[in-house]
């Protein structure tokens, strides 16, 4: 049973470093470089044998990852009878140790449980509790020795959980806590799981079920596409967080281990450094490893229908937008509206399928692997000065046609209503709503321009807000001037809600209060005071995206003052204008990354349109907010409550070919 860990580590170190693996050590590199703390990487392609380790070889520390090699030892006596599985323990109080888990709080004194069902809660919940009860049955010397038989020279246990009485090692215990390991050994124990060789393939079987079932979502899980399986066991204590197993991905099985110590970052957020940089490089090895798209090659048995939301309806969008020609340019906003409807309704007649709308099992099989990320993005250099071409200005003819449920066309230098209809009507207004949001961050940008430099750490409560997004992930930061562009040209929810977090408290009204109410309602408190200064007397604010929301409002005339106060801001004017943005983000560990934000106003692809703002909820319909310039006038359209999104544009441009028209049109 003995295996040379050696050869092992020979093998991987000599991996020829060829496009792919240098490309891979190119991206993972940086990422490592700017951890605050001690890394040591392996990663491993079990089909192709590709590889990078950083440190590999490195002895760190553990905390509750060296779980899984005390299941190890508990499945090697259960094959040599010298453990039984179904054998029955008692949970006594003097059993009960702090930390993870379920057994401390949740059992009473006097519980009975397996020993297979004490081994699942150590490593499904990484309860200590349980690790003991494991460890008293399995004697704690004898998970080392077996390491050692195998090759593990460096895997360890130390001591019981919360017992450094019971230490075996008491330097190593001293140096790295509960247990030890290499990044290099680790990766190899995965390795042997994999190919059903640790024990015997029945107990490689039955762990890898356990380690299948593991809960910990916030290391190396944490950014892979969604569905993908990871079979894996990780650990934290503050200094030390880590993870490692087997990501298996379209592409094959990929063992990986992740190990830092001595880290910066301590505290317990979802946003901690090194957590973070596990599930970064996660990413990254997924990616390499899988160029094609990050796809999901299975076939997907999940029902979609209009109603439905998700990273899958995100996913499918995307695909959607790829397969079809033409695209349907799809927003990618998680939400399977009547415009989802329609391209999937598409693609199940260019495929000979019933015409149903619903992604049911045979759409989803003729659709094939999902994108499941956006493509990479370009650097801010080449996104900031790509040359988009427009098509010429629409012709003035054409009756004025609209399906919308309300609108109004205006001046926009006066924001006066010239024509209406149901322009008073209270309705939602969705995503028109960041107009306001916007308008209030520039106008403290007119009487302080340094506000546009400061800087925002994205929240966990920005990263979760649902719907469109910006795409900034939390811990993230980036100025205030960038997030900007976030809000206003992909119509990211996440980036109103960082920006009304970022500026809320310094908007309050009282100074007493100012740090007991939330910033988030200051911001909006200070939305409806705006909007009363506007004029703006059929609106009310809930929120800073424009999310449905009981009593959040406006008016297509009022929408038409807000259009026309905003566009007055030169910034603002510029922003709404701009057709795509490209910038760089920074993580809390010091990893950079680029986006790509793509305005969403369609109407900016031909000359002479300059803005303003889409909106789209179930609630609200399609909205459009509009400005086009033709000679030295503007006019401003409020379409709300449009049929789809393609309705929307037609029935703005039919009230501008008719507004234009009446005035006698415009060279």
């Amino acid at each position: 049973m003995a295996l040379s860990l050696l050869a092992f580590a020979l093998t991987l170190c000599s991996v020829s470093f060829g496009h792919c693996a240098e490309e891979l050590a190119g991206r993972l590199r940086p990422l490592i470089a700017n951890h605050e703390g001690d890394v040591a990487v392996a990663i491993r392609h079990l089909e192709t044998g590709e590889a990078f380790q950083h440190d590999g070889g490195k002895v760190m520390p553990t905390a509750s990852l060296i779980k899984f090699p005390v299941m190890v030892e508990a499945y090697r006596q259960s094959t040599t009878g010298e453990a039984d599985l179904d054998s029955m323990i008692e949970l006594r109080d003097e059993d009960r140790v702090p930390g993870s888990g379920i057994l401390t709080n949740h059992f009473s004194s006097g519980a009975r449980l397996s020993l297979r069902d004490a081994i699942r809660l150590m490593i499904v919940y990484s309860d200590n509790t349980a690790t003991n009860l494991v460890l008293d049955r399995i004697g704690l010397k004898s998970t080392a020795d077996t390491m050692q038989t195998l090759g593990f020279l460096d895997t360890k246990i130390h001591a019981k959980v919360f017992r450094r009485d019971t230490s075996l090692y008491p330097q190593r215990s001293s140096k790295y806590g509960l247990g030890s390991t290499t990044a290099i050994e680790a990766v190899r124990l995965y390795e042997l799981l994999h190919k059903r060789r640790l024990i015997t393939a029945e107990a490689s079987d039955a762990m890898l079920d356990h380690l299948l079932h593991c809960d910990d979502r916030r290391k190396l899980a944490a950014m892979l596409p969604t569905g993908t399986e990871i079979a894996h066991k990780g650990g934290a204590v503050s200094r030390v967080r880590c993870d490692a197993g087997i990501i298996y991905s379209p592409s094959g099985p990929i063992a990986i281990c992740v190990l830092t110590a001595n880290n910066q970052d301590r505290s317990w957020g979802k946003d901690n450094a090194a957590e973070q940089l596990c599930a970064r490089i996660a990413k990254t090895a997924y990616d390499h490893f899988n160029p094609a798209g990050n796809t999901d090659v299975r076939p997907l048995v999940t029902e979609l229908r209009q109603g439905s939301s998700g990273e899958l309806v995100e996913a499918l969008q995307r695909t959607l937008n790829k397969r079809l020609t033409p695209s349907p340019m799809l927003d990618i906003d998680g939400d399977f509206g009547p415009v989802t409807e329609a391209a999937v309704i598409r693609f199940q007649a260019a495929n000979d399928l019933k015409q149903t709308g619903v992604m049911t099992k045979s759409t989803w099989e003729s659709l094939g692997p999902l994108q499941m990320q956006d493509d990479p993005v370009s650097s801010p250099d080449v996104v900031n000065t790509q040359t988009i071409e427009k098509t010429p200005p629409g012709e003035l003819d054409g009756p004025p046609h609209v399906t919308c449920k309300a609108w109004a066309i205006g001046d926009a230098a006066t924001g006066d209503p010239l024509w209406q209809h149901d322009a008073d009507s209270q309705l939602d207004i969705a995503s028109t709503t960041k107009i306001m949001t916007a308008y209030i961050v520039f106008t403290l940008a007119e009487r302080d321009a340094s506000v546009l430099d400061e800087t925002v750490i994205f929240s966990q409560r920005a990263d979760d807000t649902p719907g469109s997004t910006a795409g900034i992930r939390v811990g993230e930061r980036l100025p205030v001037r960038e997030l900007l562009y976030g809000l206003l040209l992909p119509s990211g929810n996440d980036a109103s809600v960082a920006l009304a977090e970022h500026f809320g408290r310094r908007l309050s009204k009282s100074k007493e209060d100012s740090e007991d109410i939330d910033p988030l309602d200051h911001f909006i408190a200070e939305m409806n005071r705006t909007a009363e200064r506007v004029g703006m007397k059929l609106t009310h604010f809930e929120n800073p995206h424009g999310l449905t929301a009981a009593g959040h409002q406006s008016s297509a005339s009022d929408l038409l003052r807000l259009a026309s106060a905003s566009m007055k801001l030169p910034d603002f004017r510029d922003y709404v204008g701009t057709k795509q943005r490209g910038c760089t983000v920074i993580g809390a560990g010091g990893y950079v990354r680029n986006v790509k934000w793509v305005n969403t106003n369609k109407l900016l692809s031909t000359e002479g349109y300059v803005g303003v703002k889409t909106g789209t909820t179930r609630a609200a319909g399609a909205c459009l907010v509009s400005c086009e310039r033709r000679g030295d006038e503007e006019l401003i359209v409020i379409v709300l409550g449009a049929q789809s999104s393609g309705a929307r544009y037609v029935d703005a441009r039919n009230l501008f070919r008719f507004a234009w028209r009446e005035r006698g049109g415009v060279e």
